[in-house]
This record gives structure tokens, C-alpha cells and sequence, in this order.
């Protein structure tokens, strides 16, 4: 999986490539985030029929993960799990894996989805 951060980037990379938003990411105690992002490069002539409702379906589980809707994440990852050629797929075990951990132990009101890569 290719990964970008930042949107200046996104931008140029957009018209050839496709581009799909992960996480947000905070490297410094209360520093500013960044956002990360996937190019997708390779995707193969049979699946390009399906593109358009994979980036809908992914924008749309990202838009929920950070609403809290674990069931709707779940159902979209169950879908996207061997989209774009299996290159998300550890993104999407990823995410699969911290929506269990809520739905178990719920993170509470004060739940941020921005990811803490404090080093």
C-alpha cells in the first residue's frame, strides 16, 4: 500500500491514480494532525466496473467510523476486504480490529478517531 500524508499531495496525485483517505494522524502531543492517504495504483481491468462504489463505500465507512457507527463499518468492511486488489486489506484488519475493541470497551464521549503516533 502506497501512503501520502497531507492534501497538497492529494490534489496532483487525484487525476491519476485513486486516492482514498485513512487515518488522522497526531505525531506530537498536541501537535497538528495529517492526514494519511492510500494510492491505489493497480487495479485490474475486470474491477474497474466497481471502483466507483468502492471509493463510495469507502468514503462512506470512513465518514461512519468517525460518527461511531461500528455496525455500518463493519458491513462496509466486510465488502472492501478484497477491493483494490487486496491492497487495503491491512487497513481495513486495522480498522476491523479497533472497532471490536470499541464495541467491547466503548471509548467514551470524549472519543477522538484521530490516531496518536506520539513517538
Amino acid at each position: 500500500m502506497n501512503i501520502i500524508f497531507g492534501n497538497e499531495k492529494v490534489k496532483e496525485l487525484k487525476d491519476k491514480y485513486t486516492v482514498l483517505e485513512l487515518d488522522t494522524i497526531r505525531f506530537a502531543p498536541n501537535g497538528p494532525t495529517a492526514t494519511a492517504y492510500s494510492v491505489v495504483e493497480n487495479i485490474s481491468i475486470t474491477d474497474l466496473p466497481l471502483v466507483e462504489s468502492w471509493m463510495n463505500l469507502h468514503h462512506n465507512l470512513m465518514v461512519n467510523y468517525r460518527k461511531r457507527d461500528w455496525n455500518f463499518c463493519q458491513q462496509a468492511i466486510e465488502q472492501l476486504a478484497q477491493a483494490w486488489n487486496g491492497e487495503l486489506a491491512s487497513f481495513y484488519a486495522e480498522l476491523q480490529s479497533r472497532i471490536t475493541e470499541y464495541q467491547t470497551n466503548d471509548p467514551g464521549d470524549a472519543w477522538d478517531p484521530v490516531i496518536e503516533k506520539i513517538r
